[in-house]
């Protein structure tokens, strides 16, 4: 890990101040994102970008449960690019692009429908698979996401190895 995802990281850590939960949430995401991402090749630009978001993808829950009393994705996909956004600018070191993309992101990292990129590939299944196990879903809910959804293998393949699945689905190609 580099310097400046440390950092962001530590700064993530203390705006969940008390949060225990959250915070070990946003680090699993972070690990998962960042082991796929490695295995499936990505470039180090974008996955720099991904490592961002992964730890800043839910920073509009608290925003969320003041202003609707709710942390349901959609107040977060609201509410998250702009408490980003601010955080990012006080740490500095962004440039507007990579931002832009991890705000953009977080804005859609509950919405499962048009995935057409890596990062944001990566980014779902990395959440899926700390929600999976995080609210106890059950296996037939989790083999309809993998169905469904996961498209990595490498993202694919920990889900499989994590619940014990049946690896033998048809899957489509990663999206590029």
């Amino acid at each position: 890990m580099d310097k400046k995802h440390a950092q962001l990281i530590a700064a993530m850590t203390e705006y969940d101040k008390g949060d225990a939960r959250r915070i070990q949430h946003f680090m699993k995401v972070h690990d998962y994102a960042v082991t796929i991402a490695t295995l499936e090749g990505m470039d180090e630009s974008i996955l720099s970008v991904l490592e961002t978001t992964a730890i800043l993808h839910d920073i509009g829950i608290h925003v969320s449960e003041r202003k609707y009393g709710s942390s349901a994705g959609h107040y977060q996909e609201l509410e998250g690019p702009a408490e980003a956004r601010k955080l990012l600018d006080r740490l500095g070191g962004y440039t507007e692009a990579e931002t832009d993309r991890v705000c953009w992101l977080i804005a859609h990292h509950h919405t499962y429908r048009d995935i057409n990129a890596l990062d944001y590939q990566i980014l779902v299944e990395a959440d899926f698979l700390v929600n999976a196990y995080e609210d106890s879903m059950s296996v037939e809910a989790i083999k309809t996401f993998r169905n469904k959804i996961f498209r990595t293998p490498s993202g694919i393949s920990l889900l499989n190895d994590m619940f014990g699945l049946d690896p033998d689905v048809s899957r489509q190609a990663s999206p590029e």
